[in-house]
């Protein structure tokens, strides 16, 4: 009988990271298809500060694009959860940030977990009116993979070191869709401060997005900050360290 391993290592440089410090706990969620490495330097400038930092590997990420599909939204809200819980059971006030699909995920999670704070960046408020959508579930049966577009990269020497899945798997666009009717519905539930980020030429999620949000939003402290140099992976781009000092200078007003 052939002996089956299914273990699959998780791409190098992509793996989740952790920095002990002594103030407020930062939890950093990356987006869809992509890895923790794309929120790795925030989180080393957040560790330079003197914050204790977990970057957290989403399910099905980082390793194959085979694994996405298997993995249901439930599955990377929780890891979500279990990295709140972490920060928290250490004593930390937790602030969650999150990039994209990150970005949905953090203001989930804020709607039932009582977070200090929380920075969505590049957030899609809903994904495009294709009719395809509704039943992208069947779909995907015939058509497992779907391209990414153009990229929007500024920053090329960034884009070049970058570590994503080199498409969309069909089926788990599904759960993007149904996570993103879990965040709409918990918008008005969130009491914590709140600040967005978008960069006007975002091609992944159109700059529309961030009102979209900002108008749904039940916290009274909540602010918009716009990019004009930036792509989608804001994080990594060209206006990265303008990103990493709003976000610090939202965690010490609050703190």
């Amino acid at each position: 009988m052939k002996k089956i391993d299914p273990y699959i290592p998780i791409i190098p440089t992509a793996e989740p990271f952790f920095f002990p410090g002594d103030s407020a706990g930062i939890l950093l969620v990356h987006g869809f298809t992509g890895t923790p490495k794309e929120m790795r330097t925030m989180g080393e400038y957040f560790a330079a500060q003197g914050h204790t930092v977990l970057g957290i590997r989403l399910p099905g990420h980082a390793t194959r694009p085979d694994d996405l599909p298997r993995m249901r939204w439930v599955d990377w809200l929780h890891a979500v959860e279990d990295g709140y819980h972490f920060l928290h059971s250490a004593g930390r006030r937790v602030f969650i940030m999150g990039l994209s699909m990150g970005g949905i995920l953090t203001l989930a999670a804020a709607a039932r977990l009582p977070a200090a704070g929380v920075v969505a960046m590049s957030t899609p408020y809903s994904l495009s009116t294709d009719p395809r959508l509704s039943y992208i579930e069947y779909l995907s049966w015939i058509i497992p993979h779907m391209p990414k577009g153009p990229s929007d990269w500024h920053d090329q020497a960034m884009l070049e070191e970058h570590v994503d899945y080199p498409d969309y798997p069909t089926r788990s666009l599904a759960e993007v869709r149904d996570l993103l009717e879990v965040m709409r519905q918990g918008l008005h539930q969130i009491q914590a401060p709140v600040l967005l980020v978008h960069s006007r030429l975002d091609a992944g999620v159109p700059p529309e997005n961030m009102p979209r949000i900002y108008e749904q939003l039940g916290s009274t402290d909540k602010s918009m900050l716009w990019l004009e140099q930036s792509g989608h992976v804001v994080t990594r781009d060209l206006e990265r360290v303008r990103v990493f000092e709003a976000a610090l200078a939202f965690v010490r007003r609050i703190v």
